[in-house]
């Protein structure tokens, strides 16, 4: 069994649609999402509908479901963007992902954590930077998870964690935004370190799960024009560079 796993489009349509064409060129036919797939500056309506139209196998993530809250006068102009992109429909099939959800019976597809949306599950952020989260913390956060495999996305780092019990946390990376700065807990960046699109393969042998970390190539600058056309120079440099300054300016 193969298996595709994507994150993170965050409205990215051209990134996506190199990713599905990789995917099909590898007779991968089972792809899942673990969410984030339309908010940003980018083409929401475009990747929406390519979503539902392959019907990817997705969960909600923390920006969509920040898509979803009522309108508030602190929203920016990329949440107000997104939301006056997406159609009824699309924001009711957005409204209708879980939050989590278990896959091919030993996958459990979750956001950021299986509890959490908005918190990195093979990260840590302190005043420092960021670091790879230890063993024993991974293992306690995913404490009572019986599947063997725990696919993650937010962070948009691509990332294989082995735990003690053999199980698997893994993070495809991200298809459509390789980099960003954030200012919560603490001011840091994520960071691909190229703009390639991101995705994963895994495929069940008699030895385990192997877990093949994709970087495809797309028409970025295309996605970088389009960012900054649409007022988000940060979101250009990122989509032309994989990399990001800690300024805390946030998705």
């Amino acid at each position: 069994m193969r298996i595709g796993v994507i994150s993170d489009v965050h409205g990215n349509r051209w990134a996506l649609e190199a990713v599905m064409r990789d995917l099909d060129r590898r007779g991968v036919a089972a792809v899942l999402d673990l969410g984030d797939g339309v908010y940003g500056p980018l083409d929401p309506r475009g990747t929406a509908a390519l979503l539902i139209g392959r019907n990817v196998e997705s969960v909600r993530g923390n920006e969509d479901r920040i898509v979803l809250e009522p309108s508030d006068e602190r929203d920016s102009a990329t949440l107000l963007f997104t939301r006056a992109s997406l159609s009824p429909e699309q924001l009711e099939w957005l409204r209708e992902l879980p939050a989590r959800r278990v896959a091919f019976g030993s996958m459990l597809c979750c956001h950021g954590t299986p509890d959490r949306d908005h918190e990195y599950l093979l990260e840590r952020v302190a005043s420092g930077g960021v670091t790879l989260v230890s063993a024993d913390d991974l293992a306690a956060t995913l404490a009572g998870i019986r599947e063997s495999v725990v696919l993650c996305g937010h962070s948009h780092v691509a990332r294989t964690g082995h735990l003690p019990d053999g199980r698997l946390a893994v993070n495809p990376g991200s298809v459509g935004l390789p980099a960003y700065s954030d200012d919560l807990p603490w001011p840091h960046a994520m960071e691909a370190g190229s703009p390639h699109a991101r995705y994963m393969v895994l495929e069940e042998t008699t030895a385990g799960w192997r877990v093949e970390h994709v970087a495809v190539p797309y028409d970025w600058e295309t996605a970088a024009t389009t960012a900054q056309r649409n007022g988000r120079a940060d979101w250009a440099e990122w989509l032309r560079t994989g990399r990001a300054r800690v300024a805390g300016s946030g998705r």
